[in-house]
């Protein structure tokens, strides 16, 4: 059999075309790409930029000055009233609790307060009570009489309530002594306010708390030109100290 000729093949010239038609239309989009981005809006633009300027750049305002100083005042003025406020209810306390203190100590000494025999002061140290030496020693002695020791201890049933510091201190009046027992005025004093202290401790008042000072007649509260006036400086003064005063005395040491 003969053979099938083989179809011609036509060659296709035009293909270019569909390859330029690709070129043209990517050059289309670049360009409308470099368009857009070349008409940003300015305005816009300057107004982003300046909003991140200041919100990088820009301290937060601060008061002015005087406002501030105000409010200085303010505050301190509110913390002194209130330490104001406090201190005055600290004192208000402090002078009631001296106040009943000294009406319990009337009480129990109430019969030798209407001898004469002791007087008890509120003053800015404490409260004092000043016992006449009369009421608690015999003559040129030391030694508590048996009368002085009931009320002593009823004087040592209220004191041992307190947490408060107490001073015992014994006085003479300017006449010597020399005695092989009491050399001078300084020993007999000493030993008076020593008695005093041993049966406030023996009866209940912390011993921490008590000092015992003799100041012979260096402190007279009446001068010494007559019997009378020598008897009142004869005496043992106890001295129950107030917190205020015991404050002060630690921050002066």
């Amino acid at each position: 059999m003969a053979r099938r000729r083989k179809r011609e093949e036509h060659d296709n010239r035009d293909r270019w075309l569909i390859s330029y038609a690709d070129f043209v239309t990517l050059l289309f989009a670049f360009f409308v790409v470099m368009y857009a981005i070349s008409s940003v809006n300015e305005e816009k633009y300057k107004t982003f930029s300046s909003s991140l300027n200041t919100a990088f750049t820009t301290q937060p305002s601060a008061p002015p000055a005087g406002v501030m100083v105000n409010q200085q005042e303010q505050m301190l003025g509110t913390l002194v009233d209130r330490r104001t406020a406090l201190l005055g209810e600290q004192q208000r306390k402090i002078q009631e609790r001296m106040k009943n203190l000294t009406s319990g100590l009337s009480q129990v000494m109430a019969p030798l307060i209407n001898q004469r025999a002791v007087s008890i002061n509120q003053t800015k140290r404490g409260v004092v009570v000043d016992i006449s030496a009369s009421t608690l020693f015999g003559t040129g002695e030391a030694v508590l009489q048996q009368g002085a020791r009931e009320v002593l201890r009823e004087v040592a049933v209220v004191l041992s309530k307190e947490e408060l510091s107490i001073e015992v201190e014994g006085h003479s009046d300017d006449v010597p002594i020399a005695t092989a027992q009491f050399p001078s005025n300084w020993e007999l004093s000493s030993a008076r306010a020593s008695s005093v202290a041993r049966l406030l401790i023996d009866n209940g008042v912390p011993a921490k708390h008590l000092a015992v000072v003799g100041l012979a007649e260096n402190q007279p509260v009446a001068p010494n030109d007559s019997a009378e006036n020598r008897a009142k400086n004869r005496r043992v003064a106890i001295l129950i100290m107030s917190p205020d005063a015991e404050r002060g005395a630690n921050i002066e040491d």
